[in-house]
């Protein structure tokens, strides 16, 4: 029986001490946001980066998750402007918002940094409005598989900072 639980600890210490070498080396060989793509894949969870600039532009308009996944979605904004002249946000909208009639009410929705709170219900995740220079980031859960618009709220923004969040 001693024999028995002397080789399990060794197996376990030995499991353990795997995985801080694996994280060490993750540490040492990849760019930040490589070492969060890895380990997301190994914890179901989906990590988008997303950059906005002072042209009023995101870098991608269309995102890729999983019904059910946990997803971090991380805005940069790569510009210099500040927030109050060229802020940006990330707003996913539910299925059958009305894109434009919510565009439209956010214009009158400074105080609640550009989302009408007549519409909060048709919001499925936001980040925070930032400016140049600045990263925010948000941790949700994937919604029912299908298409779902996402914009920057800030006003006029959403003519060109718009895109597709698609759950397979």
């Amino acid at each position: 029986m001693k024999k028995f639980m002397l080789v399990l600890s060794v197996i376990t210490l030995n499991a353990c001490n795997n995985t801080a070498k694996n994280e060490k080396a993750i540490e040492n060989h990849y760019p930040e946001t490589e070492r969060a793509t890895i380990r997301a894949e190994n914890r179901n969870e989906e990590v988008i980066t997303i950059n906005g600039d002072d042209d009023m532009k995101f870098d991608k308009t269309e995102l890729k998750a999983k019904e059910g996944q946990t997803v971090k979605l991380m805005l940069k904004h790569v510009g210099k402007a500040p927030v109050g002249a060229m802020g940006h946000n990330v707003v996913i909208l539910a299925q059958g918002t009305d894109f434009n009639a919510f565009a439209n009410a956010a214009i009158d929705a400074k105080d609640n940094d550009y989302i009408p709170k007549r519409m909060e219900n048709a919001v499925i995740a936001k980040t925070n409005i930032i400016g140049g220079g600045q990263i925010t980031e948000i941790t949700f859960i994937a919604p029912a598989k299908g298409s779902y618009d996402f914009l920057c709220s800030f006003p006029g923004h959403c003519i060109y900072m718009k895109g597709k969040f698609i759950v397979a």
